[in-house]
């Protein structure tokens, strides 16, 4: 049993809000620049070829596969572009009413602090459009310590667990992905807990017993319940 939690690092993505919103956002910006690009397609339905493509899988060919389907070529400096405009558009965005309460919530009881991998300008855009930098005493995108620094590694944890002067037992990480979220928190000795949120895009099982979260709830207003037992 762990000691008193008194710090808490929140992931980002399907965490605290829906990722499938940013991914609609940057559907959304690459769509409209593809359309502006002649008259033959609608921004609409560019946007709608490259949903059906994202709903069908194949997550890294979406955009080749939008603009097969659209009879556009795929050039390779073309597919670049709409990567980086899908990557640092404004993303349109609104924290969740849930997770917003529960910030409230728990700030003033609890060392608040933030844990997130991806693209460094689009984890940075997407903090500054949900409006929640405010709540975090720390804030930890791995993409500054470099890419193979991304979770399961430890080193986004040890470096915020060392900021705020706080050992493992007294933390807990509150994240979704169990193919890598909760291997380097429970190793290093944290209370880790899974949100379920119905729409999260990962929904693959732990891929060993070190990654399986210590707690899961459903949704992220449960929170202070679960830690309401340490």
């Amino acid at each position: 049993m762990p000691g008193m939690i008194t710090t808490l690092i929140f992931d980002l993505d399907d965490t605290l809000y829906d990722e499938i919103d940013f991914c609609r956002s940057g559907f959304r910006a690459v769509a409209q620049y593809v359309a502006a690009l002649s008259d033959r397609h609608s921004a609409d339905g560019v946007f709608d070829a490259i949903w059906t493509c994202f709903i069908a899988g194949g997550r890294g060919t979406i955009f080749n596969a939008a603009l097969d389907r659209l009879g556009i070529p795929a050039d390779p400096s073309l597919i670049d572009r709409l990567v980086r405009i899908y990557r640092t558009h404004i993303p349109a965005l609104t924290l969740p009413e849930d997770s917003r309460s529960i910030l409230d919530q728990l700030k003033d009881r609890y060392s608040l602090a933030l844990l997130t991998d991806g693209c460094l300008p689009t984890q940075r855009l997407k903090v500054e459009a949900l409006g929640i930098e405010r709540y975090f005493r720390a804030i930890v995108y791995t993409e500054e310590l470099g890419r193979e620094h991304w979770k399961p590694s430890p080193l986004g944890f040890q470096r915020l667990l060392e900021t705020l002067r706080v050992r493992p037992a007294e933390s807990a990480y509150i994240a979704d992905n169990e193919t890598k979220d909760f291997i380097a928190p429970n190793r290093l000795g944290m209370t880790t807990v899974q949100v379920l949120r119905p729409n999260r895009l990962h929904r693959e099982p732990a891929p060993s017993p070190d990654a399986v979260p210590k707690r899961t709830i459903d949704t992220i207003g449960s929170l202070a319940r679960v830690l309401a037992e340490y």
